[in-house]
């Protein structure tokens, strides 16, 4: 019960740093994704069914507040959970390559579901356009901001331990 109401603590910080604090940090409109991070993180960390989970509820939170289309970053993110959670046989905590490599995949598999909803179905098709101005730059942006949110949430979660 411990973990998951750390669960739902730790999607609650997230949305609200990336939705307040990284929102007046960002550089040319760009903010990090640290639901992206979150998700993939206890996707390889916990296994699929988790991964999908923290995801399903991560998009859920987005599409209420921000989302045109009710569920889109449900699914999306539930998805990149639930891809993450088959890399759960060969997470090893303290090796980084892992996750930065998984986070990078995620980010950019978003950011092309993203456009491919969004924006291929209003017929706009400035593909080279949205990967040079948003998706690459949120890509970098996050992967910075992983080196540190990263540590937090392998720590935490091996604090916590596996507790059902």
């Amino acid at each position: 019960m411990k973990r998951k109401i750390f669960i739902a603590l730790m999607i609650l910080i997230c949305f609200l740093l990336q939705s307040t604090v990284f929102q007046s940090l960002a550089v040319a409109s760009i903010s990090p994704n640290l639901l992206i991070v979150l998700v993939s993180s206890y996707g390889f960390m916990r296994g699929k069914r988790e991964g999908m989970f923290v995801g399903f509820f991560c998009g859920l939170l987005e599409d209420i507040f921000y989302g045109r289309l009710l569920g889109m970053h449900a699914l999306l993110y539930m998805f990149i959970g639930y891809g993450n959670g088959y890399f759960n046989s060969i997470f090893y905590g303290e090796d980084i390559k892992l996750p930065i490599g998984l986070i990078t995949l995620s980010e950019l598999l978003y950011g092309l579901g993203t456009y491919a909803i969004m924006f291929l179905m209003r017929s706009r098709f400035a593909f080279w356009f949205y990967l040079r101005r948003i998706i690459l730059p949120e890509l970098l942006y996050t992967l910075v901001v992983t080196l540190f949110l990263y540590r937090l949430v392998y720590w935490a979660g091996q604090k916590l331990g596996r507790e059902n």
